[in-house]
């Protein structure tokens, strides 16, 4: 039976962490509730600002314009058609 030693595993685990990627990517993401005149209902953005650009989807952008207590509303840059209720809406 061979033995394992402590320095051994110490090695492994040095290399290991040297080698753990360090970029980490953090997403808030919303569903569109609602969508009329160009504007979107989107819940589930908890932390964006008045004024911030938001991805819809459909790869359409918007600005978030009001900030409600359990929505957002944000005018859509490109054809209302396509923002869709339900659809993933990205920070």
């Amino acid at each position: 039976m061979q033995q394992i030693r402590a320095s051994e595993i110490s090695d492994i685990i040095k290399q290991e962490i040297e080698q753990f990627g360090r970029e980490v990517e953090v997403r808030e993401t919303g569903r569109v509730l609602s969508t009329g005149d160009g504007i979107a209902r989107i819940h589930g953005l908890d932390r964006v600002a008045a004024g911030e650009l938001i991805e819809f989807e459909s790869g359409a952008y918007g600005m978030v314009l009001n900030l409600e207590e359990d929505n957002v509303g944000a005018a859509i840059f490109a054809e209302p058609e396509s923002v869709t209720e339900g659809s993933e809406v990205k920070r």
